[in-house]
């Protein structure tokens, strides 16, 4: 909004002194990352004194872990503060005129409603049995039903993919040999842009390209087209297979931080470090000279997004403040739904989506050790009788906390491994 207003007041016969800033990204990135952190710090005090008021305290299941029943009756829903402190700067500094905004947008508030639904059923859940006077145990169904969240995750994927693959906006610029090329039209009858860019002195020429190509590491081209795990026969076809890969990474990366979310600032310690990771991706991405340089593929627009990221990125930091060991408030799945939806959406946008086990690993081994525990008890039971455990509990986090270390131990070298996770991943653009 503010970049629209200072946009119109920037135009030649106002000359309005010092909205000429707002036409810089660097400063309105900057600007938002110092919003957020406001936001979380200074107003994020605030909603928790409201959320404890209302009474939204955490009820915590006995899974005999150590400092478990410190926990009871702190804040939950603290996502709500993540959601505002990432939509307000974003509103309020972005061109809200790119797709790539606006999807981001929507990714936040969608996950982040469905989240908020579900925090919400399970507070109700407890004091309905307070007005009964019966002595509430937390369990999996108090909330939302949990196919009623993968019904909303598809949803948002099938939004995501579906916008990515039609939306006209949505291009990556490939380079055209000769510059002296005559005029091309594609099927519609639609002339095809031509960009000169001149690099070091020499004059290149680029074209917008349609294609649902992405980033794959550790190979010579770096690039990867979906289309060709399709038979030939069936290339019209592309759309449903992509829609159905962003679909399958929305919800298992969504999911992947709900779960990881176990300890006092561990999921919002290592979201803000993935976010800081895909906004370097963005940036050199978005940039023609970095993306020559790379030798990656130049995706023009990510500009705007970075403004976002860093909205992301200062909401996370923000929130630690509160969220680190010990905890004044749990961001619930309001927040963390909507983080990992947001890092999911962001990887594919940026085509990065095939990185995501790398600089996610977090993320990841906690999803896995969840499906092998249940996947093994379940076989062993079966067959001996007597279900059997790999891990002393699951999620990862908390077989840690069986073996005696501390959360805010655990969280800390979670953050280092995603550091080296991250620095791995940005590592694969040039190693291949």
């Amino acid at each position: 909004m503010l970049y629209h207003l200072f946009d119109w007041l920037s135009k030649e016969h106002f000359r309005f002194p010092g909205s000429g800033l707002f036409q810089f990204i660097t400063f309105r990135v900057l600007l938002a990352l110092i919003l957020s952190l406001v936001i979380t710090t200074v107003y994020g005090k605030k909603i928790i004194g409201i959320l404890q008021k209302k009474q939204l305290g955490e009820t915590v299941r006995d899974l005999g872990l150590a400092g478990e029943q410190q926990k009871k009756g702190t804040p939950t829903m603290g996502g709500i503060i993540l959601i505002l402190a990432i939509l307000i700067p974003t509103l309020l500094l972005a061109n809200l005129d790119k797709v790539y905004i606006r999807l981001m947008l929507l990714c936040t508030v969608w996950l982040g409603a469905i989240g908020f639904i579900d925090d919400y059923l399970k507070i109700r859940s407890k004091r309905l049995a307070k007005e009964k006077g019966i002595d509430y145990k937390k369990t999996d169904s108090d909330g939302l039903a949990g196919r009623f969240k993968i019904f909303g995750q598809v949803m948002l994927g099938i939004i995501v993919g579906a916008t990515l693959y039609f939306n006209q906006n949505v291009v990556v610029k490939r380079e055209v040999l000769r510059s002296d090329q005559p005029a091309v039209y594609n099927n519609a009858g639609k002339l095809i842009k031509y960009d000169t860019v001149k690099i070091d002195g020499k004059e290149r020429v680029f074209t917008d390209a349609k294609s649902v190509i992405t980033t794959i590491p550790f190979v010579k081209g770096h690039e990867f087209n979906y289309a060709r795990l399709l038979p030939a026969s069936w290339k019209d076809y592309t759309y449903i297979l992509y829609i159905l890969i962003v679909i399958f990474i929305v919800t298992a990366v969504s999911n992947g931080a709900n779960i990881t979310d176990g300890l006092d600032g561990l999921a919002t310690g290592v979201s803000a470090i993935i976010g800081v990771c895909l906004g370097i991706f963005a940036y050199v991405s978005g940039n023609i000279r970095f993306a020559e340089y790379l030798n990656i593929m130049y995706i023009p627009n990510l500009g705007e997004l970075s403004i976002f990221i860093a909205a992301f990125v200062g909401a996370c930091i923000g929130f630690l403040w509160y969220n680190s060991y010990p905890a004044q408030v749990f961001m619930g799945d309001t927040g963390s739904l909507a983080l990992g939806g947001i890092i999911a959406a962001l990887a594919i946008i940026v085509r990065k989506e095939l990185l995501i086990p790398i600089f996610c690993m977090v993320f990841l081994v906690e999803n896995l050790s969840v499906v092998i525990q249940v996947s093994y008890f379940k076989y062993t039971k079966r067959k001996y009788g007597e279900g059997r455990r790999v891990f002393l509990m699951s999620p990862l986090h908390h077989h840690y906390q069986k073996l005696g270390y501390h959360e805010s131990k655990i969280a800390v070298r979670f953050w280092i491994i995603t550091i080296l996770c991250v620095a791995m991943a940005i590592v694969t653009l040039k190693l291949r």
